[in-house]
């Protein structure tokens, strides 16, 4: 095997490091060591030398450490004779690449802070890798494989770097309380606590995350959770601009609109009902939110109403009661067990029995049966 007189690497634009193909090495040789790059000198499985940028003529007082580890008996120049001696030469480049791609191939699930749901989303972005310690870089992925490319170090860390992204995300959104839906207006500084976060992971192998950018995270517009969580905020906004009477009041109207469109009797007798029944439940609201204003002068929350009962019997409905006046209504015999009964939250009407808050009433008031006629009577 020819001896070497000159050892350098031209680099390209995969390769991160490079061991030099042969080991046949002559004192008097020129090592050139390019910009962006970091030679080793590596004898016996051990790292001997290292060199950095800049060409290097190899002799024996300019490697003191490979001297005294091959023990040469080095020839004199003078006899114009260059000793060979036996050593790999390792090349790492220190270039930072910026153009890998990142991104989840099955959603994170992620528990908005806000309204404590679980999100699935979807993220991707880019990032960039630079080696920051070439000689760990060397000792802790290399081994004695002749090259080591980016496409390895991706894939070699993919699995790493989409877990410990998973985990960083998470943690942001809880510690600042960043609402899953709002999470688009952050990626610039979730993006730097990711950065930070994936080189505490990636220094103990001498490289460095760089330029770390989530582009976008997005989630299913017609997944349940989505949904959910949807009318969830649209809810806590319109309690808040409204207020809870207004929004109880816009509640009564939906629910009395869907029960009076639903076939059967009790849909029936609402829809009559619905606009008497509504219209005094309302007033209720309306008149204690306008006394509460109008009658002192003071902008202070209303009082909290009763229940408000709907009764239908004897062919007629009683809108409007309270609990007391429900109770008086069955201790009076006006309304039963079997009365058909109302309140706004229900879907439908049901039987006044079947409210657990007028079990004792009817306790005290139990139907009683006529005695039966007598047998002559038959």
């Amino acid at each position: 095997m020819a001896i070497i007189d000159i050892i350098k690497w031209e680099i390209n634009n995969n390769d991160v490091c490079y061991r030099y193909p042969s080991d046949n090495i002559s004192i008097g040789a020129q090592l050139i060591v390019y910009p962006g790059q970091t030679a080793f000198f590596v004898k016996g499985g051990k790292i001997c030398d290292c060199f950095s940028q800049g060409s290097h003529t190899i002799q024996s007082d300019n490697i003191p450490i490979l001297d005294n580890l091959i023990n040469l008996p080095f020839e004199s120049e003078s006899r114009g004779t260059k000793s060979p001696f036996k050593a790999e030469v390792w090349f790492v480049s220190t270039i930072s690449r910026l153009d890998l791609k990142w991104g989840t191939p099955s959603p994170l699930q992620l528990e908005d802070p806000k309204y404590n749901i679980i999100v699935p989303v979807s993220a991707y972005g880019q990032y960039g890798v630079h080696v920051s310690d070439p000689r760990i870089f060397l000792e802790t992925l290399i081994g004695n494989m002749p090259n080591f490319t980016v496409t390895q170090i991706e894939s070699y860390f993919k699995g790493k770097l989409l877990s410990s992204l998973n985990s960083a995300i998470a943690q942001k959104i809880s510690e600042d309380a960043i609402s899953i839906l709002d999470i688009n207006a952050q990626l610039g500084e979730i993006s730097a606590f990711c950065e930070k976060e994936l080189n505490n992971v990636f220094a103990r192998y001498g490289i460095s995350i760089i330029e770390f950018s989530i582009i976008s995270i997005n989630f299913p517009e017609n997944d349940p959770s989505i949904i959910k969580f949807k009318d969830a905020k649209d809810m806590a906004a319109r309690l808040k601009i409204t207020g809870k009477d207004v929004y109880q009041m816009e509640r009564s109207y939906d629910i009395l609109e869907k029960a009076a469109s639903n076939e059967g009797t009790g849909g029936q007798m609402l829809a009559m009902g619905a606009g008497l029944g509504v219209g005094m439940g309302v007033g209720n609201i309306m008149g204690n939110m306008a006394e509460a204003r109008i009658g002192t002068g003071i902008q202070s929350p209303p009082p909290i109403n009763q229940e408000t009962y709907f009764i239908y019997t004897d062919g007629k409905q009683i809108g409007g009661l309270s609990e007391i006046s429900v109770c008086q209504l069955i201790h009076n015999g006006e309304a039963n067990a079997m009365s058909l009964a109302w309140k706004p939250g229900m879907q439908d009407w049901a039987s006044l029995g079947s409210f657990s808050e007028f079990k004792k009433e009817f306790d005290k008031n139990p139907i009683i049966p006529p005695p039966l006629p007598d047998k002559e009577q038959l």
